[in-house]
């Protein structure tokens, strides 16, 4: 799986381009953005190419590599977007023909090899989804192309707006939890979930409560307090 989630971001995610150039959210650079019109815009040929440490340029540093490099990666980031909001519920298309099947396959094997995880954490996902005033929000230390490619290919877009991903490689989860509790007010309840000492120890911190996921009864147990609106 880790093979084809790269592929996917190397071949239809820019992540060979944006790979220096990580976010921590997917619209971090829109201000870059003119608008222009993407129809019929040609990403090979546009001269884009991440600069030598690029990587401190695209961290609101206050030091960009220009103003038409900018742009042209902020149209990057805007394709990324329109192709994630596309395709989140038919990655199939997205894969297309004979790359479909083999992921299928993969998925069903995986359903198996890990008694049917995947499809208990859509149960719990979905619940949250289901709630009026509720929103799954994922940080991860993937960086965030890949994170998206993962989300896809693991059928989690429908759970998960692209807007509610956040990417904690270089920032770290503190920062992102600061991002969202920002985002969505002081006075809103925020239940961590996770199995990472990083995410316990900033739930802790900010007095979110935190339910640790690490093995199937602990998402079974997660589920069912949902179904009973424990949480």
């Amino acid at each position: 799986m880790e093979e084809m989630i790269f592929n996917l971001a190397d071949s239809r995610l820019f992540f060979n381009d944006l790979e220096e150039c990580d976010q921590v959210h997917i619209d971090d650079v829109a201000s870059d953005d003119n608008g222009q019109d993407l129809s019929t815009y040609n990403f090979v040929t546009d001269g884009f190419q991440s600069p030598a440490g690029a990587g401190t340029l695209c961290l609101g540093s206050g030091v960009h590599g220009g103003a038409d490099w900018m742009r042209k990666l902020a149209f990057r980031y805007r394709r990324v977007k329109e192709i994630y909001n596309t395709f989140k519920n038919n990655v199939g298309g997205l894969l297309g023909s004979p790359k479909r099947e083999e992921w299928l396959q993969l998925r069903r094997e995986m359903e198996v090899l890990t008694d049917l995880w995947l499809t208990q954490a859509l149960k719990a996902l979905a619940l949250i989804n289901s709630r009026p005033n509720c929103v799954n929000v994922l940080v991860t230390t993937t960086q965030l192309i890949p994170a998206l490619s993962k989300v896809l290919l693991y059928g989690l877009g429908s759970a998960f707006p692209i807007e509610n991903i956040y990417s904690a490689t270089k920032t770290g989860k503190e920062s992102c939890f600061e991002r969202v509790a920002q985002r969505f007010g002081r006075r809103a309840v925020y239940v961590v979930i996770g199995d990472g000492v990083e995410e316990e120890s900033v739930a802790k911190k900010k007095n979110m409560p935190f339910w640790r996921v690490s093995c199937r009864p602990d998402l079974e147990a997660l589920s069912h307090a949902l179904e009973l609106d424990y949480l």
